[in-house]
């Protein structure tokens, strides 16, 4: 008979709770934690994949190293040693910042790699750190820091109370939530609409999230920041604000009325594709309701207009006196709280530039759209070597087929990577860490982002194998092993690494839990205490207002008036007076805007059997209107092509797309000769950012535009 076990589900941002029974050394099964104080028993087909992951034959198990051109097995030592001699010797050449480093979304997921991962950085003493970041969620906190004070003191909806949710650009009834971590989001909102309240989703696609709301607002891709304009305009150029007792915290209010005089609804209307009675009946509704929301996600983050996006989408939350409200927005207290870290410190925003294009640095990572041209373009700090964590950067940021080209050339390339992926082929040394099944888990950053104050430490279900090192152990020997003999900072850095590898990564949680605030203070000594007090998790409680106490803007103050927001405002405003006086276009051209499937997370999760089967999801979604007019019939394959690249995907036509534009889901792209993901391989997909351009940004963030890509699509020859 099997032993449960309490864990985690490590795939995604909604942190589920799992009971896990174990056999013989194996996962015999898997389901949901019913005790667990956050995700309640709930739990997707994404947990399953935890037991084909920890058994794909596909994942490594020891290092590999580049000898003769190929990728072959070979000992820990002889995998570190040949690391440290490439990465040392690319910067002895060319200087610290010849080499880069790339954080992959799954870092996040993973306590040991994010602050691991934090010591390779310092070790290498380059201003080259990029992340995903940069493809995501960087606008939001870019908005939380002029708002809030720090990047990472982000609000959510809190959804267990709200009356009306007011959702653009987010899909959470497939994400699960995103900077929202509400596992069984689905039935979360199904109670809020029993208690009378109201769900409303602005999107250009009749998404799963909107087929159960109360009213889908079709939208024009990459207008959102106009119609936000337009519903500010109908609360405080008209004088609707509701400030309470927000009221003595907030400046800038008449330079805000100003801003939005422009953008009335009847303008904005035209260019947004939303009635104007309509916008100002949101408006209406946002302002008057005892307790509402209004959130937005990566449909708004990655547009050109992102951090004017998420800024407005903050101030419509607080002058309709929703923030720090209940059943309003709230900012969750996790037991580690990371917006008291040194995370964010210092000058957050433009403290550097990149060397190319002189894009902005943010949280001391630079705009992943400029790492291509950064390795292509020679002169001093060109980079000539990478490190990637849990990183598919070829698949994942923009204009993916120029950035493989250019990582293929690199001179020294170090992956800390369970796969031989799209990216990870072109390395010298591969590190393997141990499946997410044999390391411990605590959620150090998702836990900013929950609906309920909850801390949880859960064990690794399985032993490591006999000469597997833990994640944390690889992290820090690699960056003790670059630092050795540098200079002194960079060399203290190296000594600490090695010191705290001999410490563990638990000790570390452990330090930062020993400092939490008062009624969360725990009893207990150690992380092993807390999983045998409450091995489903503490609950702490739920979100409560804690302003002005807790903003760390100087004075704490909510200002309303930021002179780059303004500018980003005068810009859209140029562009829709362009727009609105520009003779009809080519009707041929389409918007393209990228989607989430509910059985994977980005270009991670598709080797896995459970989650790999069923119908084709690599689809590109289309109006049957659009499709008429090209002579195109469902379920045939077109060809999509922008201004970068060009697609073969099979078509599938449905009235859920806004007519003009189209759809298809990010994270495919797995036919790249020298990946070794089998079962990815036989229905690779197509991937959508060889369509995006690495020089298309968000001028106020650097953050790459991937929603509302002009594309034209025309039926493929058979």
């Amino acid at each position: 008979m099997g032993t449960s076990r309490a864990t985690v589900c490590p795939f995604c941002e909604a942190m589920c709770g799992l009971l896990v029974t174990v056999e013989g050394g194996r996962v015999a099964a898997i389901e949901g934690d019913a005790a667990d104080p956050l995700s309640r028993g709930h739990l997707c087909p994404k947990a399953f994949g935890l037991r084909d992951l920890h058994e794909d034959p596909d994942r490594l198990r020891q290092p590999l190293c580049r000898r003769g051109g190929e990728l072959v097995p070979c000992t820990w030592d002889e995998a570190f040693a040949a690391a440290a001699k490439s990465l040392r010797g690319v910067q002895a050449a060319g200087g610290r910042d010849a080499v880069a480093l790339y954080r992959g979304n799954p870092v996040a997921h993973n306590y040991a790699a994010l602050l691991g991962s934090e010591f390779v950085a310092k070790s290498l003493g380059t201003r080259n750190v990029y992340s995903a970041n940069s493809v995501d969620a960087l606008p939001l906190m870019f908005a939380a820091n002029l708002l809030y004070g720090h990047p990472l003191l982000v609000p959510v909806p809190d959804i267990d109370r709200c009356e009306l949710l007011l959702m653009l650009g987010a899909n959470p009834v497939v994400s699960n939530g995103s900077a929202l971590s509400a596992p069984g989001i689905r039935e979360r909102l199904r109670q809020l609409r029993e208690r009378g309240g109201r769900l409303i989703v602005v999107d250009p696609r009749r998404t799963e999230t909107a087929e159960i709301a109360d009213e889908h607002v079709s939208i024009v891709p990459g207008t959102d920041a106009a119609l936000l304009l337009a519903l500010l305009h109908e609360i405080v150029a008209k004088r609707r604000e509701r400030l309470d007792r927000l009221a003595s915290m907030v400046t800038g209010l008449d330079e805000l009325r100003e801003l939005v005089a422009p953008f009335a609804p009847e303008w904005v209307a035209p260019m947004t594709g939303v009635p104007a009675d309509v916008i100002a009946r949101l408006a209406h509704s946002l302002a008057t309701a005892t307790a509402a929301a209004c959130y937005g996600r990566v449909g708004v983050s990655t547009q050109s207009f992102g951090g004017l996006c998420c800024w407005l989408i903050q101030v419509l939350n607080i002058v309709t006196g929703n923030l720090d409200r209940p059943g309003g927005t709230l900012f969750p207290r996790a037991a580690v709280d990371i917006a008291a870290t040194p995370f964010g410190r210092g000058p957050v925003f433009g403290a550097f530039r990149s060397r190319v294009r002189g894009l902005p640095s943010f949280a001391g990572e630079l705009p992943v759209a400029a790492l291509a041209e950064e390795i292509e373009t020679p002169g001093v700090g060109q980079i000539r070597g990478l490190v990637t964590i849990a990183g598919n950067p070829v698949l994942s940021t923009p204009d993916g087929t120029r950035l493989d080209r250019a990582i293929a050339g690199l001179e020294a390339y170090v992956a800390v990577d369970f796969y031989r992926n799209e990216t990870t082929r072109h390395a010298q040394v591969i590190l393997p860490p141990p499946s997410p099944a044999e390391r411990d888990h605590f959620d150090l950053f998702y836990r900013a982002f929950a609906v309920r104050n909850v801390e949880r430490y859960a064990p690794a279900i399985l032993a490591r194998p006999a000469g597997q090192p833990a994640e944390w152990d690889i992290l820090c020997r690699l960056a003790a092993r670059v630092a050795a003999g540098r200079e002194a900072r960079r060399f203290a850095v190296g000594v600490v690494a090695a010191g705290l590898r001999a410490i563990g990564a638990p000790r570390i949680i452990e330090a930062l839990l020993s400092i939490g605030r008062g009624r969360q203070r725990p009893s207990w000594r150690s992380v092993a205490r807390l999983s045998e007090q409450y091995p489903s998790g503490r609950d702490l409680g739920g979100l409560e207002p804690c302003l002005p106490a807790r903003l760390k803007t100087r004075p704490r103050r909510l200002a309303l008036h930021h002179e780059a927001m303004a500018s980003e405002a005068e810009r859209l405003k140029t562009a829709l007076v362009a727009a609105a006086d520009r003779p009809a276009g080519d009707t041929a051209s389409l918007l393209l805007v990228g989607r989430r499937e509910l059985r994977s997370n980005n270009s991670w999760m598709h080797n896995l059997a459970t989650l790999a089967g069923g119908k084709d999801r690599c689809t590109l979604m289309m109006n049957p209107l659009d499709a008429a007019a090209r002579q195109i019939v469902s379920a045939s394959t077109v060809l999509v092509t922008s201004a970068t690249g060009e697609l073969r995907v099979p078509v599938r036509l449905t009235a859920a797309m806004r007519p003009g534009v189209v759809s298809l889901p990010h994270g495919w792209g797995h036919d790249r000769a020298g990946a070794a993901l089998s079962l990815a391989a036989q229905a690779p997909g197509a991937s959508y950012n060889d369509l995006t351009a690495a020089e298309l940004v968000d001028a106020a963030t650097g953050t790459s535009v991937l929603n509302g890509i002009p594309v034209t699509v025309r039926a493929a020859a058979s």
